[in-house]
């Protein structure tokens, strides 16, 4: 399944240098509550769960979803590691605490609730990120950064499309 994202590219990760300032402000979008990784696992249990309702093209469309989440996980972790740390799955790399708790997932049993929650984590995702652009000052983690909110727009609007479908 490919992922549901904007048809650019994102910026090389590879070309960063260090960078602890730049580092601290994006690592809670890689594993954080609210980050990638919590996001991968959402949509991956909305996916199966519309699935085994029966709507199989709503569950196409999240696992797209879910796996241009996956993209994003990967690109911030090679931007953390680029940026000095080790990419551990906490909010704060490199410190080996804090570790992400798959405790974060929402677990909604009902089709509304799941796709209010896909619409949840979308604007939380889009208003966290929007805050990291305000203080980076580094221009290429700006640039990453930027382009994911791209794709997190695009998330949010097939996530209130859905919705609309399953309240119909």
């Amino acid at each position: 399944m490919p992922p549901l994202s904007v048809n650019k590219p994102y910026p090389d990760v590879n070309e960063l240098s260090p960078d602890a300032r730049a580092l601290r402000i994006i690592s809670p979008a890689y594993a954080g509550a609210a980050g990638e990784l919590n996001a991968v696992l959402l949509y991956t249990y909305a996916g199966l769960l519309f699935g085994r309702e029966g709507h199989d093209d709503f569950a196409e469309a999240i696992g797209g979803i879910a796996v241009a989440e996956m993209v994003h996980l990967k690109l911030l972790g090679g931007a953390i590691t680029a940026l000095g740390a080790a990419p551990v799955f906490t909010a704060n790399p490199p410190c080996l605490f804090n570790f992400y708790s798959s405790k974060y997932v929402v677990y909604s049993r009902t089709l509304i609730n799941v796709a209010e929650d896909g619409i949840r984590a979308e604007k939380q995702a889009i208003r966290g990120y929007e805050r990291m652009l305000g203080m980076l000052k580094n221009a290429r983690v700006s640039e990453l950064i930027a382009r994911i909110v791209e794709d997190e727009r695009l998330h949010l609007a097939e996530w209130e499309k859905i919705l609309k479908a399953v309240k119909s």
